[in-house]
């Protein structure tokens, strides 16, 4: 029979793991995000031209690319999950 400290012990360990799992995945992402806005916004400099975003949504839609980007990336270096 287990005790409560083995229990809580083995809880721990499985809430560790879905964290850094969770961490790895944000970070994965925000650097998806990020690379999309960093393309969308250097696209014209690259020599590819976009036709379906005009060039005000096209920068926009880079900026939010770029701060969800971040958002993301912070929130896995925080690994604030469990609140």
């Amino acid at each position: 029979m287990a005790t409560e400290s083995e229990d809580k012990r083995a809880e721990d360990k499985r809430q560790k793991a879905y964290a850094n799992r969770r961490a790895i995945m944000d970070f994965g992402m925000g650097l998806i995000y990020t690379a999309m806005g960093l393309f969308f916004l250097f696209s014209d400099k690259m020599g590819i031209e976009l036709d379906f975003p005009a060039k005000p949504f096209n920068y926009i839609f880079a900026g939010f690319c770029l701060l969800y980007g971040g958002f993301r990336i912070y929130r896995g270096y925080k690994k604030n999950y469990f609140r």
